[in-house]
């Protein structure tokens, strides 16, 4: 392969996505002398755009496609290569693409995401949402569909059960309630009324310390209905939101054959059991369908809660698993145990002079206390810009220290046309029983949620436009002892923006 290098950059990045491309903005920043290169299988990359910091950890940005010849007008430094990675060779410091060509490197970033954890690899009627391609697949076969599946209760799979009118929905949940990644099942029966055909009506905000919520029992189903001349035709089902790439479904329409708004049933407790073509449902002598339309489906799915359900198509939204397997051959990297590659404190892997950003690595320093890793597009593009800055204090011999970004975990999303912001363990994770929970429902308005650990903050979930993520970040963040406050933190006839001013 060394025979056969072209050229040896300084900094090589792999990857276009949001991590590469914040990583290259970065180093062309700091060291503009510096070359950089950009290897990327596409011909656009993803850019942030409309960057706003709302407090010291919390961030709002947008997600474009463009073409990479904007990024290289604006770093004459920087060369894009179109190619996508053949192999990387971590000892003679070598990368070689699929067309054949080799480059060397002093330092390297590997910024190759997460691919979809699919339930079945190539089925003709299984249809993954990563990108921009998969996401068009969805609008063309969208609009001859009558009846779709949606397995999956992340991001995505939020986002897109929301946003598809005129087609049936089937969405199957392993989980009690909906976004179990993101909120609790108070937060989930919240958001539900968006599913249905009435706005909810905005009752008096009631305060409480504790509450409970009807679960569906193991393989029962909830139906949600909204009907087309119930709503207006620019209603805030078409508004655009936010799953895990912000706006991913702007630009695209989502729109069945059915006349039917939105009509959405709820299989909770459940995952994939088997995927049936007609010809095999029929020879399956012990399939049970759940309701038989005129006509037949070109793909049955089986849940494991015993239903049967045929649809046009299925959507397999049911998270990522770390980019890693093409680097893997030859090398030595250190893999966390969910399969991504461990980097340390200043984004370094176990391979010498090679670093990771984004879904493809797992940040395996010791974690503050109040920081937690998630696949999310904004950790891509913090994790993308603290490796930068790593790459080029290591190349200046300048100290560094682990940026504050990753002292809080903060996220703003939308989902279901609700401002979601999450901050801290919002979910309480490796709290145990050592915790008090507040929470504030107004119905139809916000959803405001407090996880105190010995009197003190240490998580919160807002939904709505509450105006407290500013707040809440600072009395998790200084650990103010709030036991003298009670349950009088969340009495909404309180600024408590103006209290603890």
């Amino acid at each position: 392969m060394a025979e056969k290098k072209e050229r040896t950059f300084r900094f090589l990045i792999l990857g276009g996505g949001i991590a590469g491309v914040t990583c290259v903005e970065q180093l062309s920043t700091q060291i503009p002398s510096a070359d950089v290169a950009l290897i990327t299988a596409g011909s656009h990359i993803k850019a942030v755009t409309n960057y706003k910091q709302v407090s010291k950890t919390l961030e709002e940005f947008d997600v474009e496609e463009r073409p990479s010849s904007d990024l290289e007008e604006k770093f004459p430094n920087l060369v894009v290569i179109h190619s996508a990675v053949k192999s990387l060779n971590t000892k003679s410091h070598l990368v070689e693409t699929a067309d054949g060509r080799v480059f060397g490197y002093e330092k390297l970033c590997i910024c190759s995401g997460g691919r979809p954890k699919l339930l079945t690899k190539d089925h003709p009627y299984v249809l993954g949402i990563r990108d921009t391609d998969s996401a068009q697949e969805l609008q063309k076969r969208l609009s001859k569909a009558k009846r779709i599946v949606v397995v999956g209760n992340g991001g995505i799979a939020l986002e897109l059960v929301f946003q598809v009118e005129g087609c049936e929905v089937i969405w199957a949940v392993k989980d009690k309630a909906i976004g179990n990644t993101f909120f609790d099942a108070g937060a989930a029966q919240f958001l539900i009324p968006s599913l249905e055909t009435d706005k909810p009506d905005r009752t008096v905000p009631c305060k409480r310390t504790r509450y409970t919520t009807e679960e569906p029992a193991p393989g029962a189903a909830q139906t949600f209905t909204a009907e087309r001349n119930s709503r207006g035709h620019g209603s805030s089902s078409t508004k655009p939101g936010s799953a895990l790439g912000p706006d991913w479904h702007e630009g695209i329409v989502l729109k069945g054959t059915e006349q039917v708004s939105r009509r959405v049933t709820l299989e909770y407790q459940c995952e994939v059991e088997k995927i049936f073509t007609p010809e095999e449902l029929l020879n399956s002598t012990q399939q049970e369908l759940n309701d038989v339309k005129e006509g037949s489906w070109p793909v049955y799915i089986k849940l494991t809660n015993g239903k049967t359900f045929g649809c046009d198509f299925v959507v397999s939204a049911t998270g990522v698993v770390p980019n890693t397997e093409l680097f893997l051959h030859g090398n030595n990297f250190a893999l966390a145990d969910d399969g991504g590659l461990q980097v340390d404190d200043q984004m370094m892997t176990s391979e010498p002079d090679v670093y990771a950003a984004g879904d493809v690595c797992t940040a395996c320093w010791e974690h503050s206390l109040l920081w937690q890793q998630m696949r999310l597009w904004t950790q891509a593009r913090q994790m993308g810009w603290y490796a930068g800055r790593c790459m080029a204090s290591h190349v200046l011999s300048e100290p560094i220290e682990l940026d504050f970004c990753f002292e809080l975990f903060s996220h703003i999303t939308k989902f279901f046309n609700y401002k979601v912001v999450l901050l801290g363990k919002f979910n309480g994770q490796g709290l145990g029983p050592n915790q008090e929970l507040l929470v504030r429902c107004t119905k139809g308005q916000e959803y405001v949620k407090v996880i105190l650990s010995g009197g003190r903050m240490v998580g919160a979930v807002l939904i709505g436009e509450t105006d407290l993520e500013e707040t809440f970040e600072n009395l998790i963040l200084n650990q103010m002892d709030l036991t003298p406050y009670g349950e009088e933190l969340l009495n909404p006839n309180i600024d408590i923006e103006d209290y603890f001013d």
